[in-house]
């Protein structure tokens, strides 16, 4: 498999931010279990591109708590039994619009002279 460029990878944060601003539009307290499953899984890819993304793409934006996202992408998939519903709900109202203003404000610069990711930092 040939690995995701850090544009790629920005691009899909972006496109999980938007995909969650969607269903909570549609169901603000996402208490429709598709909406809040669809929401739990974009919160795990968000995490897993987070994941491989460049520290000095990261760098770009010391505003978003990169380490927590990656975090919160581990405790979903290693305790999806027990994830709170307040805390997908929260991120999804509080901390996903902050990162999609980041993700585009870091897109929107360019200059992403890393092509490949290089392996994982967290």
């Amino acid at each position: 498999m040939t690995p995701r460029r850090q544009r790629e990878r920005l691009e899909d944060i972006l496109e999980c931010c938007e995909a969650i601003a969607q269903y909570v539009a549609e169901d603000p307290g996402l208490d429709d279990g598709i909406h809040f499953d669809a929401t739990r899984a974009r919160v795990l890819i968000i995490g897993e591109a987070v994941s491989h993304l460049h520290s000095s793409v990261r760098a770009r934006a010391p505003e978003v708590a990169w380490h927590e996202i990656v975090g919160m992408r581990n405790i979903v998939i290693h305790e999806y039994f027990d994830t709170a519903h307040a805390v997908v709900l929260a991120a999804a109202h509080e901390d996903v619009p902050r990162l999609k203003r980041a993700v585009r404000r870091i897109l929107d610069v360019g200059d992403l002279d890393y092509e490949r990711s290089p392996m994982r930092t967290d």
